[in-house]
């Protein structure tokens, strides 16, 4: 079995897989509930199927680009359990999950279609890739803020699907035919199932070490809006 870590986004979410498909989920989709919920979640999971962390075929983490200290506290949880258990660490592109999640929910797809996960970045930006029907990545995962002629160079007899909490934001901006938005699609820990399970028969596996989450962007930290004192 493999353990799925998901906090890339607002949502905490843990989900113990196997080859076949998803054994077990928990998750709270409560803002910044990470550093109380991921450990317990992982507990009560490991509990219920009646394994030991030092059982586990591997350890996989969402790796971003998303919320940074999400991130953080996700990463740092899947390094610390891969390390301590001596098991493989498996780090996800987040988009690349999501781009699973989608496909895996719908029907009639056809073989010219793109479909373009996106993480809300704040302000006017998101966190993006473009991936083929068969998986390959056509445009790599980066920061932009998305303009009205952004997929212009992604041929017209393709559909492109947008989907994530960020595809709110393109809806009036992106200037094309043949695009489909998807603003209810969740992610989910449940996503990752498929690719890490391609990672762990490939052998890709990450460096417990030196590891880092995929940030994209530098962290910057703000004042708090209130005088506590």
């Amino acid at each position: 079995m493999i353990l799925c870590i998901e906090t890339a986004t607002s949502l905490c979410s843990v989900a113990l897989c196997d080859s076949r498909g998803v054994v077990a989920l928990k998750e709270n989709a409560e803002g910044r509930s990470h550093a109380a919920m991921l450990a317990p979640f992982i507990h009560d999971l490991l509990k219920e199927a009646g394994i030991k962390a030092s059982e586990l075929e591997a350890i996989a983490v969402s790796k971003g680009p998303g919320s940074y200290t999400s991130l953080r506290i996700g990463v740092s949880t899947a390094k610390g359990i891969s390390y301590a258990s001596a098991v493989p660490l498996i780090g996800i592109d987040t988009t690349y999950s999501m781009f699973h999640g989608f496909i895996s929910s719908k029907a009639d797809l056809k073989d010219t279609d793109m479909f373009c996960p996106l993480i809300d970045a704040r302000r006017m930006e998101v966190y993006y890739s473009v991936i083929r029907r068969n998986g390959s990545v056509y445009r790599e995962t980066k920061a932009e803020v998305i303009e009205s002629r952004s997929f212009a160079d992604i041929p017209a007899s393709s559909r492109i699907f947008f989907f994530g909490d960020g595809s709110a934001k393109c809806m009036n901006v992106i200037d094309r035919e043949n695009v489909v938005f998807d603003n209810g699609f969740k992610i989910s820990a449940v996503f990752m199932q498929s690719p890490a399970y391609e990672a762990l028969q490939a052998e890709r596996f990450e460096n417990t070490a030196y590891f880092e989450p995929f940030y994209l962007k530098d962290f910057l930290a703000t004042r708090p809006v209130k005088n506590i004192l």
